[in-house]
């Protein structure tokens, strides 16, 4: 009975609704049911595939930007050329950068201008990714229990045939 359904008989028979009142994403389902799809796929292949230079840049530079090793190796190079600054090429009478570390800052500065709106977009692309593997999960999700209805209902079918099977045989070992 399913095998041969339209999408509209599948909607009411699976879902209890008609066609007109699915969501995309049910009918999307239906659909695929109804082609005997499979629905599943990898969504990280995906994104890595259709991500543009920038897009992989800003996620290269949110993961360098957010790792131990580049605060510990900044870390490093602040006190470095503080320390230089101060102590070293000040006893030589050619430091380029004095206290207060103008320049410093605003390198700091440029760098946090820069940085950030670049690490804002590596979070909304994963965040848009994250939605888009929350929709794909429920797909799937609403696919398995769909299908496992569709089971439910054969294995019935087939546990009344055996039944009505079983009472022929007996009413005829009778006779």
């Amino acid at each position: 009975m399913i095998n041969g359904s339209s999408i509209d008989e599948l909607a009411v028979e699976l879902l209890g609704k008609t066609a007109d009142s699915l969501s995309i994403a049910e009918r999307r389902v239906l659909e695929s049911i109804h082609r005997r799809e499979i629905t599943s796929r990898d969504l990280g292949v995906s994104h890595g595939e259709e991500a543009t230079l920038g897009q992989r840049l800003a996620d290269h530079v949110a993961a360098v930007g957010g790792s131990w090793g580049f605060i510990i190796g900044f870390a490093v190079v602040l006190f470095g050329w503080m320390l230089l600054n101060s102590r070293f090429l000040e006893s030589l009478g050619i430091t380029f950068d004095p206290y207060p570390f103008i320049f410093l800052n605003l390198m700091l500065s440029t760098l946090a201008a820069i940085q950030a709106p670049i690490i804002m977009m590596s979070q909304n692309r994963q965040a848009e990714k994250d939605r888009q593997a929350a929709a794909h999960d429920y797909e799937v999700n609403l696919r398995a229990e769909l299908e496992i209805i569709r089971l439910h209902e054969k294995m019935n079918d087939l546990q009344q045939d055996l039944n009505k099977l079983l009472k022929r045989q007996e009413g005829g070992g009778k006779a």
